[in-house]
């Protein structure tokens, strides 16, 4: 069965090294072959070895219709979807755009906030839930400067972090080391090899500013509020920078499935990639037919 695995910011298609062959090959890893993918680990436009997008417009809806283009070209009538972080919203805006060919959109970054407007909103969510959406939310309240600069102003950071290797594995380095689920040792999940990798794809690709023009696009883009049908799957890991509720997800999402996992953070693929491997296997099971 083909699968895109669709990456975000500041990561690439390197976070994939390491789930890749458990997706491939479950069999050499004590699983079943009859769980087995052709992975698809893109680039996203603007982003390491893709082509800079050189006009306006580029924003999540378009490169999630570049993905869908993408997956026919090679050949693929029907396909499933991962992403986390911006992949889980190009993911998203795939299976809307194609859903005919999409079989299931597998996230680990579930952002559905509640429903507007909707009086009760809350009613029935267990506590559980409510409360690690509020732990989340205080815990980023000193985070979220980077998303307002790359928001407005893409360009100007882009101009000194593309001048300084050092200020480019600072700013990088930084998300990594606060957003996983290492308690303040970023070595403790990441070796340097795997930071430094990262990071050298955006410097000698000189990717970094067109990498977060996604942040000012979505800002501007339009996003009129549509209803995911093809079957999803969230995999919520306690220390991702966001979390939803399984309410609000179902409001937006056909949601078929809900995990929480006992650890793991925002770079799931990279951090925990056993259990986001058997996670996909498990939703994808029933979804298959060739």
């Amino acid at each position: 069965m083909p699968i895109v695995l669709i990456h975000g910011w500041p990561g690439s298609f390197l976070e994939f090294v390491k789930i890749s062959d458990l997706l491939v090959n479950p069999g050499g890893h004590g699983g079943s072959d009859a769980d087995a993918f052709h992975v698809v680990a893109v680039s996203l436009p603007g982003y390491g070895f893709s082509d800079k997008p050189r006009e306006p417009g580029f924003s999540p809806e378009r490169m999630g219709a570049v993905v869908a283009t993408l997956m026919k070209r090679l050949g693929y009538e029907r396909y499933g979807i991962q992403g986390g972080d911006w992949g889980s919203v190009v993911g998203r805006m795939a299976a809307l755009d194609d859903t005919p060919h999409v079989a299931g959109l597998h996230l680990n970054f579930c952002t559905a906030g509640a429903p507007p407007g909707t009086a009760g909103a809350n009613d029935g969510i267990p506590p559980a839930q409510l409360a690690r959406v509020r732990e989340r939310q205080a815990a980023m309240q000193n985070e979220l400067a980077y998303f307002q600069v790359q928001s407005t102003k893409p360009q100007t950071l882009g101009y000194g972090l593309n001048d300084s290797p050092a200020g480019l594995a600072a700013w990088i380095v930084e998300k990594f080391r606060a957003w996983c689920d290492c308690g303040g040792d970023v070595e403790r999940k990441f070796t340097k090899d795997e930071l430094l990798n990262n990071v050298m794809l955006y410097w000698v690709t000189q990717t970094i500013t067109s990498s977060t023009r996604i942040y000012f696009e979505n800002r501007v883009a339009p996003n009129p509020p549509r209803k995911v049908e093809v079957p999803v799957a969230c995999a919520i890991f306690p220390k991702d920078i966001l979390v939803s509720t399984e309410r609000w997800m179902s409001a937006q999402h056909n949601l078929v499935r809900w995990t929480e996992m006992p650890r793991g953070g925002h770079f799931a693929a990279m951090e925990e990639p056993e259990l986001l491997a058997e996670d996909v296997r498990t939703f994808f099971r029933p979804l298959r037919r060739f």
